[in-house]
């Protein structure tokens, strides 16, 4: 049996239609809940922040137990979310505002506020999938040697009622709160081929930190039954280098926020195949890379 692991946010979702709406939502929680300043202030200093951030994509990223969990150029949540960490990061006053609402963070509580307002809002966003998604999951139910699963970091009620809104024919396990972000130097999986630390170097200013325990563990325990794996994303360091490194298939399917970087880097792997829309997905599988 072939379990396709496929990402839900920005794979079967245009994510990038949510993105403006994600960002209007936070900063309004975080102007009348959390830092309690003008939301225009917010807006500005959001704009400027971004700006700095697209200019230089390879200084900034989504940082996690002092690691990099994903770079802010590689997709629009993303963006969205290292934008804001950078932004309260940066300023004193917003620091101290968010500290002082999360005064026993599981991460730290810059971490913890914008995990905490991504999955309170992308809850209840307006959501579109993408063209193709229904009619390439309805094939992978109709085939009868694979299985789709649907990966998301967030809770799997969250996304079973999305999917819901499909109307496929058969309901899909989800594989919810994976924690792709979840970052740890003490990581006990290990690639000899990386050395330590547990570093991809990509290229000269992207490097993958493979050191993501709760990731690994979920592959691990879905390929326990006997079962080929192999995963689908629209982004690389969060979903998609683990896989490659676990000699697992990847398949990164192109938006239009995907930096070439990681289109080169999946394109050359062996195992990585780049495509151009979620609709050549079912194809694409009947010509599987050999692991």
């Amino acid at each position: 049996m072939l379990k396709v692991i496929i990402d839900f946010d920005g794979t079967l979702t245009a994510e990038e239609e949510q993105a403006d709406l994600l960002r209007d939502a936070m900063l309004t929680s975080l102007s009348t809940e959390i830092i309690r300043a003008p939301k225009a202030q917010l807006e500005a200093d959001y704009r400027a922040t971004r700006a700095r951030l697209q200019q230089n994509p390879d200084r900034y990223w989504w940082e996690v137990n002092g690691l990099i969990a994903s770079y802010g150029d590689e997709g629009a949540f993303i963006l969205n979310t290292t934008t804001i960490q950078t932004m309260l990061k940066e300023n004193e006053s917003y620091l101290r505002a968010v500290a002082a609402a999360y005064p026993q963070p599981e991460y730290d509580s810059v971490i913890d506020c914008t995990n905490h307002l991504f999955h309170r809002h992308t809850a209840v966003l307006p959501l579109t999938f993408r063209p193709a998604a229904k009619s390439v999951l309805a094939s992978l139910i109709a085939h009868p040697q694979r299985t789709p699963i649907i990966l998301t970091n967030s809770l799997g009620d969250k996304v079973e009622r999305h999917l819901a809104f499909l109307g496929l024919d058969k309901r899909l396990d989800v594989l919810g709160d994976t924690r792709q972000y979840e970052m740890d130097p003490d990581c006990p999986c290990y690639f000899p081929t990386l050395g330590k630390p547990q570093i991809w170097s990509i290229t000269k200013n992207y490097k993958i930190d493979l050191r993501r325990p709760d990731y690994y563990r979920a592959l691990v325990e879905s390929a326990a039954d006997g079962s080929q794996l192999v995963v689908v994303a629209d982004t690389f360091s969060l979903p998609g280098a683990m896989p490659l490194m676990m000699g697992i298939p990847f398949y990164l399917t192109r938006a239009v926020y995907t930096p070439d970087w990681s289109l080169q880097a999946v394109a050359e792997h062996p195992l990585g195949t780049v495509l151009n829309d979620l609709a050549d997905l079912p194809a694409a599988l009947e010509h599987l890379p050999v692991t």
